[in-house]
């Protein structure tokens, strides 16, 4: 049966000579996007001419349960697996607040350097990062746990807004649906744009998703600075964003020098006090959009200047328009409301 989605004026593709093999390792507890999601984008470039056999297999051999309580076969253990040319680590929830199980980094451990490219899912690089893989290498993970990668593993030099990173033949990708732009393009990478372009298109996802991680990222939810006259400041901006926080008024608020506050700001979050004031703004101006105020009105309640403003930090930091990212992240509660309205 032809594949419903394929254009048939063109000549079929020619499947490599034998079977790329996809490894992905599993455990208990392992993020059932993390697995399926990839899994998904190398069958569909099957049914469109590659030749990907994808293998499960844990660190035991036995049986896993995922994180939503379904279970998953395997194909056996670390000695049952020859050399894949493909090798996933998928992320699970309970890492990085859980040990990582020895059992399961000494599968990593071993099973890699069989492997022509490894990559990792979401959390996934934290099992990377103990096998000492990706020291002196850049790597993202997931935006809410990068901090905890980059303090844990200090020889990595994390990318907190990157989508996926690939360092030679190692690759990394942040958190969850991350996975299948990471499947993307490994596939794009053997195959080609024009196959990898009508996977994407089957499935109903961008080929190369526009932005970072910094776009998904909750407003005001990183983790607060330790230093007490920091943590005021997020409280001075975030009680009236529009007044004037420049590093002159915030010194005097705290009763420091200003000269003493940007070391403050240098040592702990490696930033200037009003890079770190547009920071909170352009957080309160995300959450205003989130709730529906127009780009203008969330430039002036989050203390801009002007709309042009929030314009060239939203262009900077998340690589969209402010509209554009209220387009994307509209609830669709809003979206019937608005329905509604128009009819």
């Amino acid at each position: 049966m032809n594949h419903p989605y394929k254009d048939m004026s063109k000549p079929d593709r020619r499947k490599t000579p034998g079977s790329h093999l996809v490894a992905i390792l599993v455990y208990d507890g392992v993020k059932l996007l993390d697995v399926a999601g990839p899994a998904d984008v190398f069958a569909e470039a099957n049914r469109l001419g590659a030749d990907y056999r994808i293998a499960l297999l844990s660190p035991t051999g036995s049986a896993v349960t995922t994180s939503t309580g379904i279970g998953l076969a395997v194909e056996g253990g670390v000695s049952f697996m020859p050399g894949p040319r493909t090798l996933l680590i998928p992320g699970g929830d309970i890492y990085p607040s859980t040990a990582l199980s020895p059992g399961l980094v000494s599968t990593v451990a071993a099973l890699s350097p069989r492997a022509q490219r490894v990559a990792s899912i979401c959390t996934g690089a934290f099992i990377l990062a103990a096998t000492g893989l990706l020291d002196g290498r850049r790597a993202t993970t997931h935006w809410k746990v990068a901090h905890k990668l980059a303090a844990r593993h200090p020889k990595v030099h994390v990318e907190p807004d990157s989508i996926y990173v690939r360092d030679g033949s190692i690759y990394t990708s942040a958190g969850v649906t991350a996975g299948i732009d990471l499947a993307l393009a490994l596939v794009e990478e053997d195959h080609g744009a024009d196959l990898t372009r009508e996977v994407a298109r089957a499935l109903v996802v961008y080929l190369q998703r526009a932005g970072g991680q910094s776009q998904f990222s909750a407003p005001l939810q990183g983790s607060p600075p330790r230093t007490p006259a920091l943590r005021r400041v997020v409280d001075l901006v975030t009680a009236d964003p529009s007044a004037s926080h420049s590093l002159a008024d915030l010194a005097g608020h705290l009763n420091l020098s200003p000269r003493h506050l940007s070391r403050l700001f240098q040592d702990e979050l490696s930033t200037t006090p009003a890079r770190y004031v547009e920071s909170i703004r352009c957080d309160i101006a995300k959450a205003l959009l989130d709730q529906g105020y127009t780009a203008t009105q969330a430039a002036e309640r989050a203390g801009f200047p002007s709309y042009e403003s929030l314009r060239r930090v939203f262009a900077r930091e998340l690589g969209m328009t402010p509209a554009t990212y209220q387009r994307r992240f509209r609830t669709a509660r809003r979206a019937e409301t608005a329905q509604v309205l128009i009819k």
